[in-house]
């Protein structure tokens, strides 16, 4: 799912474009070497930077069979009454279009916000369908956001959360969405407590860093597929991190962290199972203490589950982090009309809407 935005659009020329050929010779050297490739696409042959990027995608481990992309609908089979409205939110970082769902449900007045960042390749719609969101809206009387990346802060439409600019409170992207979430809990009256975000692989780390820069605005994170809070600061220790390596640079939030909920695969190749376990670390750190931890397992629809929790001294369950047995890069019991799905479950939207409203089980 995460296929970066390498090659820049402007024509570069003279020690410019030597310096920038060179670099990406460096980096497919080491992209090559950490996948365990021969040199069967010689660096030697990439004539500019599209031919890097071109190169790039192929070494990314995207095409899972339960997670390939699929056309998407032109209309989203809504409940009856519910709006699937187009706006777009412009901050002091720049704009972002998006969709905002407001079920019928909602008309006496919203019950929360909840944002969701779709992944790589993915579109507000295309999200809205896979994950079954909206249904759930309706069920619960929420409003959902869908934000939209555009393609000219990403070719492949990636939330940039590898980029140093966009990991940073009143910077990048955090402050456009932060400032999207505060528009829709002050037209639908939806206090902080009740603001919630959202997201899969590359929304999903951008969920990570929402929830740590702006825990004034989101009251919880659901984190599916993702990596920890500043795992990455260029595109060669984004791969690492995807692989399971730790960069350097990365570095844990100092303070008192929001509610989190992660869902992981164990086969996910795309981005390694042990980012799920680096953000769980982080969340039950900087969360209220002491805590009490527990983990069960079980089977869901014949695939083995095991759930730790932490629950903190106000007796709320702070974190709850899900291991899923043979469940690759998709988003969990989702709906086989969107992408990157895997309908076998468990359903992680309705688990997320649970403890988002800690809803007892």
């Amino acid at each position: 799912m995460f296929d970066f935005n390498i090659g820049a659009r402007r024509p570069v020329t003279g020690e410019a474009r030597a310096k920038r050929l060179a670099d990406a010779q460096e980096l497919v050297q080491r992209t090559l070497a950490q996948h365990g490739l021969d040199g069967a696409s010689s660096p030697s042959q990439l004539s500019n930077a599209d031919g890097l990027t071109r190169l790039l995608q192929r070494l990314l481990p995207v095409g899972e069979s339960p997670t390939r992309a699929t056309p998407v609908p032109e209309r989203l089979d809504l409940p009856a009454g519910a709006q699937f409205l187009s706006g777009r939110h412009q901050g002091k970082c720049g704009s972002r279009a998006y969709r905002t769902c407001v079920p019928a449900s909602a008309d006496a007045g919203a019950t929360a916000i909840v944002m969701m960042l779709h992944g790589c390749t993915q579109t507000p719609e295309d999200f809205a369908i896979g994950t079954g969101m909206n249904a759930l809206a309706e069920r619960h009387g929420f409003v959902v956001l869908y934000p939209e990346q555009s393609r000219g802060a990403n070719a492949q439409t990636c939330w940039n959360w590898f980029s140093p600019n966009d990991q940073t409170r009143d910077r990048g992207e955090p402050e456009i969405l932060a400032g999207m979430a505060r528009e829709a809990m002050s037209h639908y009256d939806v206090p902080p407590d009740r603001c919630f975000v959202a997201g899969l692989s590359a929304g999903a780390a951008m969920a990570v860093i929402l929830g740590t820069t702006y825990p004034d605005v989101f009251a919880a994170a659901g984190v599916h597929s993702g990596l920890p809070y500043r795992s990455a600061r260029d595109v060669a220790s984004a791969f690492a991190a995807m692989a399971g390596q730790r960069s350097e640079q990365s570095a844990e939030p100092s303070h008192p962290g929001i509610r989190t909920i992660v869902f992981h695969g164990s086969a996910d190749s795309t981005v390694h199972v042990s980012n799920g376990d680096g953000i769980a670390r982080n969340a039950d750190r900087n969360a209220p203490s002491p805590s009490l931890q527990t983990t069960r397992t079980g089977q869901v629809n014949g695939r083995t589950c095991s759930v730790t929790t932490s629950t903190g001294p106000d007796g709320r369950d702070h974190l709850e982090h899900w291991v899923i047995d043979g469940l690759g890069h998709a988003w969990s019991g989702g709906q086989p009309g969107g992408s990157y799905t895997d309908p076998q479950g468990p359903d992680a939207s309705a688990e997320m809407i649970r403890f988002f409203f800690e809803f007892k089980d």
